[in-house]
């Protein structure tokens, strides 16, 4: 189990509020009980909902050090595990005396100085408090998954030259997927599961509203009101959570109070990054070109 890094779900909503994270209940609650378990905590959604900014928050309202392991295609255990330090045993062997026995200098290449520890070790060896984001698990192979199980099963690891390395204190895990692929019920099975969409237009609102100092509620709910228009089109890439608040942060530094067509016209590259995206957005919402 975690050690404590919140005392209820209300403590875990406050303290992410601090943080400029609005959680709702749900939220709130599964993180909080994620770290009361001692479970990892998957979360599921679209891309731009704030899932990795919630492990970001996680991490900088318990004063927890964040580290991350980027999940894509072809990442192995060396990436994410450890590895040796190929050229640095290469240099060792070289430099060795000539009358050394080569049991010696294998021991000596395969110790503590010549490993590379990398995000999952490196988390498990942590004495302090730790966040561990596995980002977009779903772009990883599957054998990865397997490799995951093993380490968030019983959080250590084994080296075989060196042993079984445990947690000395538990990493608050949470695993992020964009549901690319389906991930392995063997590996939702240890996690609890949240699954976040895009927020309400009063939530996101709310968001503008923490997350840029100076907007004017009124134009808030109207940029809110149009990125809500573009994420019911159907387009490649609707306007994340993010990409809301740089909307709104352009139109400060634009000293723009009101979100007109020639205003959405001139920004709309802002929240929309594709071509036909912006052809489709002009299209349905009548701007002039």
């Amino acid at each position: 189990m975690t050690d404590a890094m919140f005392s209820s779900p209300a403590d875990v909503e406050g303290r992410l509020a601090e943080a400029g994270y609005l959680a709702d209940e749900a939220i709130a609650t599964t993180v909080y009980l994620a770290q009361a378990l001692g479970k990892p905590l998957l979360v599921e959604g679209p891309a731009g909902v704030g899932k990795t900014e919630l492990a970001k928050v996680v991490a900088a309202s318990t004063g927890a050090e964040l580290i991350r392991l980027q999940c894509y295609e072809g990442l192995d255990e060396a990436r994410a595990l450890y590895e040796f330090n190929y050229k640095k045993q290469l240099l060792a062997i070289q430099a060795a005396p000539a009358d050394r026995a080569w049991q010696e200098t294998h021991d000596d290449i395969f110790s503590e100085e010549f490993l590379l520890e990398r995000p999952l070790l490196a988390a498990i060896r942590r004495t302090g408090p730790t966040v561990l984001l596995i980002d977009e698990a779903d772009k990883a192979d599957v054998e990865v998954e397997g490799m995951l199980l093993e380490v968030l099963s019983d959080f250590q690891v084994t080296i075989p030259e060196l042993g079984t390395v445990g947690a000395v204190r538990r990493p608050f895990v949470l695993i992020t997927s964009n549901a690319a692929r389906e991930l392995s019920e063997a590996l939702k099975r240890r996690c609890l599961y949240l699954h976040l969409d895009y927020p309400s237009a009063e939530r996101e609102r709310d968001i503008v509203l923490a997350q840029v100092p100076g907007i004017e509620a009124e134009l808030a709910e109207q940029l809110v009101r149009t990125v809500g228009t573009l994420r019911d089109l159907e387009i490649k890439k609707a306007p994340s959570i993010a990409e809301t608040v740089d909307w709104a942060r352009t139109l400060l530094a634009l000293g723009l109070d009101e979100l007109d067509e020639a205003a959405v016209a001139r920004t709309l590259g802002v929240v929309l990054k594709h071509v036909s995206d912006q052809r489709r957005a002009a299209t349905e919402l009548g701007l002039r070109g």
